[in-house]
């Protein structure tokens, strides 16, 4: 009766020390608790370490467009440069050229001609690193950079201005073409014989137009 009472103590006590084991363990891990990351320490690293301003993209351009002091595109194209008044070519400037270009072309036609396109000018073999033609261009075979001349529809050299028929308003146009290759061509070169030649080697087109009436 005796050893039934000790045995009972006994599972009392150390049943006591258990949950007291257990507490203590328990109270252990709140006093130590784990990193955990606070709003208000979001708050401060955010803040800390601002995030860059946006990028502002400038506005781009293209890098190879045609343009003139004459006139603007799809304006009137001033007397001074048409057959009814100086007959000048106008001034024409461009930016860069696509890389591997070997060449400039430019061809100034009138597409609302009743019989066709009219053409007003041809010059070909320009060099690369010419970024401009000045106004009256001189109707020489070959110019002093090598460009050449070619034919227009009135069978000459060089420029010859807008004229088209009393009474009517013609659009016309300057194409100037980057390309890959010097055309092996002569002096005198027709229209159609620069674009068969330039077939395939066309890196790049812009254009400039200009309204003429009579």
């Amino acid at each position: 009766m005796k050893l039934r009472s000790v045995q009972a103590t006994a599972t009392k006590w150390l049943y006591a020390i258990g949950i007291a084991t257990l507490l203590s363990a328990c109270n252990g891990s709140t006093s130590a608790p784990l990193p955990t990351e606070t709003s208000e320490q979001v708050v401060t690293a955010a803040t800390s370490t601002p995030l860059p301003p946006p990028t502002t993209v400038p506005p781009t351009s293209l890098p190879f467009q045609i343009t003139s002091s004459g006139f603007a595109e799809a304006e009137v194209i001033p007397d001074r440069y048409a057959c009814t008044g100086e007959n000048l070519s106008p001034e024409l400037t461009w930016g860069e050229p696509p890389a591997g270009t070997q060449s400039l072309a430019l061809i100034f036609d009138d597409p609302d001609a009743p019989g066709g396109s009219w053409v007003h000018w041809v010059i070909f073999n320009m060099p690369t690193d010419q970024n401009s033609l000045p106004e009256s261009v001189a109707p020489l075979a070959e110019h002093p950079d090598g460009s050449l001349s070619g034919s227009n529809s009135w069978n000459e050299l060089g420029y010859g201005g807008p004229c088209p028929p009393q009474g009517s308003t013609h659009q016309y146009i300057f194409a100037l073409f980057a390309l890959d290759t010097v055309l092996e061509l002569e002096a005198g070169a027709s229209k159609q014989e620069v674009l068969i030649a330039m077939e395939g080697h066309v890196l790049a087109e812009t254009q400039i137009s200009g309204l003429f009436s009579r």
